[in-house]
């Protein structure tokens, strides 16, 4: 029982079989600590349950927690490959106890664990105590048997844990492993304690004070435990070394590193090799928790971690790309147990990959530079910081990469000069952005970006978290405070909230302080590329930066964003398929409930296409395959097929959103491949239904694709079914039968409405109306016969028929006809007969009478003319005015 993975498994079986919850370690990415740039200990997780703010359904636990050392205080980077122990990735074993067991059982277990289970000789074993702690010294003489010479009493705070200035805190003990007399070194408190023969393997944590002030600390109504044994240590120690990297694990690596390199592991290729192994580790399990390469935050971090092993596998004589191709290694040795790995295999492979290429072609001219900016130096010199700044601005060195470089000869760089020329640089970036209207108002946000960095977006994988609020702005100004009542926007150094960006509308949620404070976010927006800018309303409390705070995503909008941004993508691509290639989307809207966007074709779509798009976006929908994402170059990305959304910006990197198996065409495997910042969901099926609702005209050359999904999509469909039900309901009809009943009431409408237009002609013409000087509306006017009549409810087509019918009824005569509408105004239409056209033009007889009317003008032709009034009630006047013209 000497291999990684039995150790990992032995520990967690022991300590479940005491009792414990096992649970699984917690993201690289702290969701609960906002101080910390990564999980640093086992505890990380659980830091909000020791403290009481949160409850969790077991009081005992254990853990192999994942952890990074690699940024901030916690930075053992400069050390990785140049010693036997220091990682930038290790795994922590732990056992908690939250209110249960105390020292007791903690020390009686950590010792049956590993005299027993891991039958490490007594002999071998030296316990620290805290100098005041004599109930753990009691303990462990009458557990373990130990002399007083093997418990050691450390009055340091090496030997008391705290959490912070205030909060949980207690003594520890620790327990010591002795390589023996051939190393170096003296046990712990002795003046040779920092050789290597006497190594820490465990530190048991005895959590039962609070510390109140400097000056007061109270016992804690229910003390904890908190445990830590660094698996890679205990596993050296099991397999006969004091080396970590003589393990199992590193054994296996390294032996890949030597097969693709063919250069040996030992010799002048030994720290080169250690350093690739680890920075492997690390960097895969970075990227399977979410984070990738970038130049702000944990992205730099992770930047810094690869482009150091790509350096080393530069030394090492590798021409070709390296870190990728031992992936496989890596997760075949550690998959098992972490199967984010597994899950995450593809996205490492083509991020290292990725980062690898473009690194090879600038690490060449930038080593060129270096050696030239460093030829005459030697042994003690300073290594120019303007030089070191060109190599981090022009060529992607960070400056921890040059200092790495130059340390075997000991030669130093000069930061100081390094620093001056980042703030010049800094300032010719806020000259760029001084100027008016928009570029103005971006002030405040650059201002904050210097100041603070990004926002470090955590939203791909959570909608929970904690964070530290770096600013507040009022009406465009940095403000002190924000308080009840009031609104603002608010910035915090991570935050699951996404930005409005892609089309898709921003997070709302809510944001909180321990002591109280809510603040309600209606708004999310980026700033400056990726400061995430939160807007809303404080509700109670008062909020002010520096403040901790905890962060929760509106869950139902974000997934119903997640949803219709999903589906975009799928329409988008349906529509290619049906309409053709010349399709590209010119804009997007996706909200929670309905999605909109713009696509470019010259013509509305047919029933029938809009049917095509929606079944072929519904067939990706049933596949319910994983939605994968990489990080890919946008040169990559766009070789490969992915489209890019309109109007959106890209970075050097981006994420690569597939979807779909294709089944429309031979040579695309992937139905859809796209560059997208947004969230999206899990697998296909989560979108559960798309329905496209309009398809209507947006500018010319663009249509505009208006669609629901999931939720939303059914609603709309449970509508619609609730209105043909009633539909059919009305029309006594099955509702199948729906449109034929329809269809059939409209033809007996279309007759009816005939029927009644032929009714109205003929009473009009037969009599009823009124007229000058005539009881059927027909008079002789100076030779000339007028029939003259007033009629109500006639329409103006079925009026110019009339006029026709009259003429006819006439022979040769005048018709002059008023038509009177609900709304009292009145057209007037008049017809002459052909024989007297030259002597009566109706323009002129229309015209006469609309002026009576209260209309002007009017027009037509000699045989027939038209015009209106808003008088009606003059239209007997007006028919008196057309009987006088004929005089």
């Amino acid at each position: 029982m000497t291999g990684l993975a039995q150790i990992r498994s032995t520990f967690l079986d022991f300590f479940k079989r005491q009792g414990h919850e096992v649970v699984a370690s917690s993201p690289l990415v702290p969701r609960n600590d906002p101080t910390l740039m990564f999980a640093n200990s086992g505890m990380v997780q659980f830091k909000n349950v020791f403290t009481g703010m949160e409850k969790r359904a077991y009081s005992r636990a254990t853990t192999a927690q994942k952890c990074v050392r690699a940024g901030g205080k916690h930075n053992d980077l400069d050390n990785v490959g140049y010693t036997a122990r220091h990682h930038t990735f290790f795994e922590m074993l732990g056992n908690f106890s939250f209110g249960d067991y105390f020292k007791a059982e903690a020390i009686e277990w950590a010792w049956t664990l590993v005299t027993r289970e891991f039958g490490l000789p007594k002999d071998k074993l030296t316990v620290t105590v805290f100098s005041e702690d004599d109930e753990a010294h009691a303990l462990w003489r009458k557990i373990a048997g130990l002399p007083d010479s093997r418990i050691i009493r450390i009055p340091t705070s090496d030997n008391f844990w705290s959490m912070g200035d205030t909060g949980p805190c207690g003594p520890c003990s620790e327990i010591f492993y002795d390589h023996g007399d051939k190393i170096w070194g003296g046990p712990p408190g002795s003046a040779e304690a920092d050789g290597d023969r006497f190594i820490e393997i465990w530190n048991l944590v005895f959590m039962q004070f609070e510390q109140v002030s400097k000056a007061e600390r109270i016992a804690l109504p229910k003390p904890s435990i908190d445990t830590g044994m660094g698996l890679e240590r205990i596993a050296a120690v099991l397999q006969g070394t004091h080396d970590n990297y003589e393990t199992d694990l590193f054994r296996a690596l390294i032996a890949a590193i030597v097969e693709k390199t063919g250069v040996a592991a030992d010799g002048e290729a030994k720290a080169s090799n250690r350093v690739i192994a680890d920075h492997l580790r690390a960097s895969s399990f970075l990227i399977a928790d979410g984070v990738l390469p970038s130049n702000e935050g944990r992205g730099y971090v992770l930047r810094r971690i690869m482009r150091r092993a790509m350096r080393h596998a530069e030394l090492l004589g590798a021409r070709e790309p390296l870190m990728y191709r031992l992936v496989p290694t890596l997760v075949r040795e550690m998959g098992t147990a972490y199967n984010e790995l597994v899950r995450a295999e593809p996205l490492i492979t083509e991020t290292l990959y990725l980062e690898e290429t473009r690194f090879k072609k600038t690490l060449e001219r930038g080593l060129r530079l270096l050696d030239e900016g460093s030829a005459g130096l030697k042994k003690g010199d300073t290594f120019s910081g303007e030089t070191a700044f060109k190599l981090y601005d022009t060529y992607g060195f960070p400056l921890d990469l040059t200092q790495d470089a130059l340390k075997p000869r000991g030669i130093a760089v000069d930061t100081a000069a390094f620093e001056t020329s980042m703030e010049a640089q800094r300032e010719e970036a806020r000259k760029a952005w001084k100027g008016t209207g928009e570029a103005k108002t971006e002030t405040v946000w650059f201002e904050l970006r210097e100041k603070w960095g990004g926002t470090e977006f955590l939203g791909y994988d959570t909608e929970t978290a904690e964070g530290i609020v770096r600013a507040i702005v009022v009406d465009g100004k940095e403000a002190k405070s924000l308080a009840a009542g009031q609104k603002g926007a608010i910035i915090v150094n991570q935050t699951p909230f996404y930005g409005e960006s892609g089309g898709q509308t921003g997070d709302h949620g809510v944001i909180r302080t321990p002591e109280g404070a809510v603040f309600r976010v209606t708004d999310t927006q980026k700033r400056v590329g990726d400061v995430f800018v939160h807007v809303g309303e404080v509700e109670q409390g008062t909020l002010a930066p520096g403040n901790a705070v905890e962060l929760a995503v509106d869950h139902a909008r974000r997934a119903g964003n997640r949803i219709h941004h999903s589906a975009t993508h799928l329409l988008h691509e349906a529509l290619r398929i049906t309409l053709g290639s010349h399709v590209a989307q010119k804009g997007s809207l996706v909200e929670p409930n309905r999605l909109r966007f713009d696509v470019s074709h010259n013509k509305a779509m047919t029933p029938d296409e809009l049917q095509q798009v929606e079944a072929i976006a519904n067939e990706i929908v049933l596949q319910n395959d994983p939605v994968t994402t990489r990080l890919m170059s946008v040169d990559a990305a766009i070789a490969e097929g992915a489209m890019a959304l309109f109007g959106e910006k890209y970075g050097d990197e981006v994420r690569v959103v597939s979807m779909g198996r294709n089944q429309h065409g031979a040579g695309k495997p992937v139905y859809s491949l796209e560059l997208c910042g947004g969230t999206h969901v899990s697998r296909t099926g989560d979108i559960g239904l798309i329905k496209v609702v309009s398809e209507s005209a947006s500018a010319a050359g663009v249509r505009r694709i208006e669609a629901l999904a999931g939720p939303a999509a059914r609603a709309y469909l449970v509508e619609q079914d609730r209105r043909v039900l009633a539909a059919a309901a009305a029309l006594k009809a099955p509702a199948g039968e729906i449109v034929t009943r329809i269809e059939s009431l409209l033809d007996e409408r279309r007759k009816l409405e005939k029927d009644l237009a032929d009714a109205k002609k003929r009473l009009a013409l037969g009599g009823g109306g009124s007229a000058a000087g005539a009881d059927e509306g027909v008079s002789e006017v100076n030779g000339v016969k007028l029939m003259a009549r007033v009629l109500h409810g006639i329409s103006p087509n079925d009026m110019k028929g009339l006029i026709d019918d009259g003429k006819a009824k006439l022979g040769s005569g005048v018709v002059a006809l008023v038509g009177l509408n609900n709304e009292g105004r009145a057209g007037l239409i008049v017809g002459v007969t052909d024989d007297l056209t030259k002597r009566f033009n109706a323009v002129d007889l229309v015209r006469a009478g609309a002026a009576a009317l209260g209309g002007k003008g009017g027009g037509g032709r000699p045989d027939m003319a038209q015009a209106g009034g808003p008088d009606g009630a003059k239209a007997e006047e007006a028919l008196a005015a057309v009987k006088a013209a004929l005089g």
